[in-house]
């Protein structure tokens, strides 16, 4: 650089003099008038400049000043943030600003540009990039962003070589390069749910980039088991820059980087360094999410500026340096407690940020005059400036602050479940068994495509050999093989979500036959195959799930600005700022699923399909048993309890005052009730057996109608369909013995429920009857295969849900230990508050099983003394009269801050429990057990005003008054189903709750619905096919207990986690003594095995065997870096 001190200065080698140079050029004079707008904002500065240039002159005649020449393309030259950033730059006393003209660079030599000591210049479409790279070698000027280094960033193959050379984390990626002439002849396979690349496997959710950086047509690809397609995303068009596709092949022409999909939560990262030093971030919806581009008042993309980690700083650095580009932009993915690099973007600038303009000029002004000053001979030093502390306002008074919601929800009303059963032994089954591993657990699972495909080929092979050979060795029935066959050729494609097989090795052949077996048992080893299918979410089901998730919008402290009066707003403002940490779990379950994903659709505004929601904002992986439950393997303890229910319920008598006894020892008034109703269980029995024969002769009889044989029912499903689901349930209800199998009854129920609601429309006779009558038998079943008497509920209660509760315990436990969150920046953060607020929710989407589990482990498990607890004892009241824990059960547990309370006093930390029995039934308007309302005001508080801890007091970042509680929100009426309604529109309505006896509570309601005041929902009006059917509303939240310690909470979870834990190394020890008698191996899939021979490592535990907590050197401030695996017990950790 020292040529640059050569002479008196360049800008005289052109014919300029010191007088000629005005601080602000833009090429040539008459380019001036064509650059409008741009130019009229800088003249002032430079008419103030040479106002004073003359004090200048005086004072030392001989300075000259440094030049910095501006060389891109007019568009980004005359953008907003380059003007704001120039006329800041000109600011600096010995720094003049040329911008070159377009028509220059392109048209004339570059001898003939403006001559600069240092040089702004930086590719995009159209810019010649080598005639800028021969002018640095011409004048040598001082580079702010290297050129040679330009032609790297095109290529994103050399960008991941630089990050990957650097030691920057990026995505596990591999690269195709395809010969434009052979296309074919590349290392691709393509199967149904990855690729494979080089070798590299690459299961889907994958991304695929094409190498040019300048293509943004980036494709996602997504697994079938959530539902397959592709979401293809691409330069912001209007308010767009994603569209979902069905397609789920990958391109076939093209070179592309294929990289492992980054579950990001829905939230990407943007970055933009000025120098090694410098960078500020910002945080955008992903575009992959929904597609749809979120803009503010004026249009602009709303994005919020987000503070980096210390080791997200250090990569910032390590990018600038190693791509030289002091002005750089990049893409951040925080995914599984990391960070990871997936695009470098070189020259970039923040839009819409005067605190960013401010810093930018400053830097780079800084930055020229350190290492030109000298050089040239211009006297100055760096200023000092100190430090901006950054304040962030806290909450004062009684008020308390948000910090963590928890809620455990089951899914939404879904098609009625359906399973088939069947006993196989060809070696077939056994290869397969084989092949996906089977032997090591002794069970199997088969949800994929292709496994499914080869269990249907398995059973075409078979049927065909039967058909040639009637007297063949298959022993499998020719009627269940055919309905295997029927099933998986259902929907004409396959997908996890519809349909699953299982697959359990069974040493000694099936124990007993079911109805349909025949009743000879064979000796030797044999396979239950287990075929289900249906229990998919229904349309009513996915507006449910949404319409839930846009009311939880309410339970956070609102917005403003741009949000004023859109209820819900302050999540999404706390969402997109990264002040939310938000996880949502679900069962691997296809309805669970898209529940989930239809939930986070609501909750967070978002737009378009299920599936790519599904994909980023929903973990369901590797889980551990948290929210799935093996039904098929029930706990010793549900065998007995399920053995005894079918006693009672076998008696062909009325109930009598020993059977209550026997039934209802918790004397639950739901159960009690039922059981008038029912009187005499194999009567009931018997007319529910009639009712069923009736209704199937009423449909045989609608086939036979010409008119109504092609009739469409809801969900797509047809009559032949309707028929076989209640064929199915008439023959397996009751057995040949005469006797009837009360294991069929939930099934009988889930089918009537369903077609009450749907189908109400067909007009069948006695469906209302066999409706009341199936309701009242499952209302006793249900609740009561989950334990008859407290010490079974929490025994079976306990095999289901500890790893549920141990994962709330970490929850609430993270939630007041840990400080190192991503919060929003305080500086920038202009509108926001308090830009320290940080909420943690976890959601948690399972099954019936789980919600019954975890109600009983509140109920039962020790939490408080009813007799000592006023309020806790209406609870159990409100609980017991709940007769039925429908689709979208919820409960919830949110945790409240006390900031002016002493860190170590109880008191500081403030827990709440609500719950919603869920959707409202067909009978329920008049018969509905009456809670207290959502957070009601407690006696020992009613002196203390404001009410402690009330959604009032969450209101401060809020200007409007739209969402007080006093105010419910009318949540989801019964609204049609198919419909456009716009997030947040939910209508905000003044309502009174029914009194209660109780003095001390003053109800307020959270997601109201109107229905109590108006019972208007009648089953058989307007309920009937697709698009037509209305949506059943869900009861609101009722408050179980607003007065809990965090200390009360954190103490039962534990003491219920370690009285497990030890029954656990009881059975570890005995299930030891069992093994080191005998040992087995399992690898040969032959059906015989010596009867002297132990199965105990194919048989699962009779109770889980859960060891130890989670270590806490494990555990990150994000949450466990990778799952804690321990030698003596079951696998068993959480990613979060």
């Amino acid at each position: 650089m020292s040529e640059l001190c050569n002479g008196p200065g360049r800008a005289e080698e052109q014919g300029w003099s010191r007088r000629d140079v005005p601080r602000f050029v833009i090429g040539c004079e008459e380019d001036e008038q064509d650059m409008g707008q741009m130019d009229a904002g800088m003249k002032k500065e430079t008419f103030r400049e040479e106002d004073m240039e003359d004090e200048d002159e005086n004072e030392s005649p001989s300075e000259r000043q440094i030049v910095v020449g501006i060389c891109s393309m007019m568009k980004k030259s005359k953008s907003k943030p380059m003007t704001q950033i120039l006329e800041r730059l000109c600011k600096f006393d010995y720094i003049d600003v040329v911008i070159f003209p377009e028509e220059v660079i392109l048209e004339e030599p570059v001898e003939k540009w403006p001559v600069c000591d240092c040089l702004i210049s930086f590719h995009s479409k159209g810019f010649p990039l080598d005639k800028a790279v021969e002018y640095a070698k011409l004048r040598n000027p001082l580079l702010i962003n290297d050129l040679n280094m330009q032609y790297f960033i095109q290529d994103r193959r050399e960008v991941y070589r630089i990050l990957q050379e650097e030691g920057i984390d990026l995505p596990r990626y591999g690269v195709l390069n395809r010969d434009p002439d052979n296309p074919e002849e590349c290392n691709l396979v393509e199967g149904d749910d990855h690729v494979e690349v080089n070798g590299e496997v690459f299961p889907k959710p994958f991304v695929e980039k094409p190498v040019c950086a300048e293509d943004h047509n980036v494709y996602i690809y997504y697994p079938t088991s959530a539902g397959g397609g592709s979401q293809r995303l691409f330069r912001k068009i209007g308010s767009r820059s994603s569209v979902y596709s069905p397609e789920s092949s990958v391109r076939q022409t093209g070179s592309y980087i294929y990289e492992e999909f980054m579950p990001t939560d829905g939230t990407d990262v943007k970055v933009y360094t000025v120098g090694p030093d410098y960078a500020h971030a910002e945080a955008r919806k992903s575009p992959a999410l929904d597609g749809k581009v979120e803009r503010d008042s004026e249009g602009k993309e709303i994005r919020y500026p987000v503070m980096l980690t210390a080791m997200e700083k250090l990569v910032a650095r390590k990018v600038c340096l190693a791509f030289k580009q002091t002005v750089c932009g990049f893409d951040l993915l925080r995914a599984n407690g990391h960070s990871y690099v997936c695009d470098v973007n070189g020259f970039s600038f923040v839009k819409n940020s005067m605190k960013y303009y401010d810093d930018c000029a400053k830097v780079l002004g800084n930055m020229v005059m350190r290492e030109l000053a000298p050089q040239l001979h211009i006297p100055w030093s760096i200023p000092m400036e100190a430090e901006d502390i950054p304040i962030v306002p806290t909450t004062s008074g009684t008020m308390m602050e948000l910090r963590c919601v928890i809620a455990i929800i089951r899914h939404g009303d879904r098609t009625p479940k359906q399973k088939m059963k069947m006993e196989v032994r060809h070696p077939l089954f056994f290869d397969l068994f084989k092949k996906y591993e089977g032997y090591k657990k002794g069970k199997l699972k088969l949800k994929k495509p292709k496994q499914l495909q080869e269990v249907l080929d398995i059973a075409r092979l078979l049927l065909v050999e039967l058909g040639q050979h009637m007297d063949c060795e298959i022993e499998e029935k020719k009627s269940k093989l055919e309905q295997l066959k029927t099933v998986l050729e259902m929907y004409g494609h396959f997908s996890g979500i519809n349909r699953k097989v299982q697959l359990t090795y069974l040493r000694n052949g099936q124990p007993k036959a079911s109805s349909e077996e025949e009743d000879c048992k064979k000796d030797g080893p044999s396979l239950l195959l287990v075929l289900k299918w249906g229990g998919e979410l229904t349309p009513a089901g996915r507006v449910q799930a949404e319409e839930l998730g846009r009311a939880f919008r309410c339970m956070y402290p609102g917005g403003q600005g741009d949000y004023a009066g859109f209820p819900g707003c302050g999540l999404l403002r706390l969402h997109s700022t990264y002040r939310h940490d938000l996880k949502i779990y679900a069962s691997d379950e296809g309805r669970v699923q898209m529940t989930a994903a239809a939930f986070a659709k609501g909750l967070l505004a978002l737009e378009g399909e299920l599936t790519p929601i599904l994909v980023q904002m929903v973990k369901s992986a590797n889980m551990n048993g948290l929210l799935d439950s093996d039904s098929d393997s029930l706990t010793d303890c549900q065998q007995k309890v399920k053995a005894r229910l079918h006693e009672i319920m076998q008696k062909d008598q009325e109930f009598t005052q020993e059977d209550y006894q026997k039934l209802a020892p918790t004397g639950s008034p739901s159960l009690v009730n039922s059981m008038k109703v029912i009187e005499n269980p194999v009567k009931t029995c018997d007319k529910v057996y009639a009712l069923i024969q009736s209704l199937t002769s009423q449909i045989r009889k609608r086939l036979e109608d010409p008119k109504s044989s092609d009739l469409q029912l809801y969900h797509s499903e047809t009559l032949e369909l309707m028929l076989q689901r209640w064929s199915k349930l008439e023959r397996d209800f009751r057995m040949k013995n005469g006797r009837y199998d009360i294991s069929k009854i939930p099934d009988i129920y889930d089918c009537i429920k369903y077609d009450t609601q749907h189908n109400a429309s067909l007009n069948l006779e006695d469906t209302l009857e066999l409706f009341r009558l199936s309701r009242a038998l499952a209302d006793i079943v249900i609740p009561q295969e989950y334990g008859i008497n407290k010490v079974e509920k929490l025994d079976i209660a306990q095999a289901y849900c500890v790893p549920l509760m141990r994962k709330i315990q970490l929850d609430l436990q993270r939630t007041h230990e840990d400080e190192a969150v991503n919060k929003l920046h305080p500086l920038y953060s202009r509108g926001v508050m308090s830009p320290g607020r940080h909420v943690r929710t976890r959601l948690y989407f399972t099954s019936e099983s789980h919600v019954h589990s975890l109600l009983s482990m509140f109920r039962y498990g020790g939490l408080l003394n009813e007799e000592k607890d006023q309020q806790w004892k209406q609870a159990m009241d409100y609980l017991s009269a709940v007769t039925e824990l429908n689709y979208m059960t919820q409960i919830v547990i949110m945790l409240y801050e006390d900031n002016d309370k002493d860190p170590s006093s109880e008191e500081r930390f403030h827990v709440e429990l609500h719950f919603s029995p869920g959707v409202k039934g067909c009978e329920d308007e008049e018969n509905v057990p009456l809670g207290f309302g959502f957070r009601p005001a407690s006696s020992e508080n009613e002196d203390k005003k404001p009410n402690q801890g009330s959604l009032e007091d969450l209101s401060q970042d809020q200007t409007n008054e739209a969402l007080f509680v006093s105010e419910p929100i009318n949540f989801q009426r019964k609204s049609p189903m198919i419909r456009s309604r716009k997030a947040g529109s939910m209508e905000v309505l003044s309502e009174t709750s029914p009194n209660h006896s109780t003095k001390s509570c003053v109800p307020h309601r959270l997601f109201h619905s109107s229905s109590r005041q108006s019972p208007e929902f009648k089953p058989a009006g307007g309920l009937g096919f697709e698009g037509c059917s209305m949506v059943p509303s869900i009861y609101p939240l009722e408050t179980l207990h607003n007065l809990l310690s965090l200390k009360q909470v954190e103490e039962f979870l534990r003491k219920v986690c370690e009285s497990c834990e030890a029954q656990g190394k009881a059975m570890r020890t005995l299930s030891g003594l069992f093994n080191s008698q005998s040992q087995m191996s399992l690898d040969s899939p032959q059906p015989p095995l010596s009867s002297s021979e132990s199965d105990a490592s194919l048989q699962p535990p009779s109770q889980p065997l859960w060891h130890g907590s989670i270590p806490s050197s494990a555990v990150s401030s994000a949450g466990p870096s990778s799952p804690v695996t321990d030698s003596s017990g079951l696998n068993f950790s959480f990613s979060e």
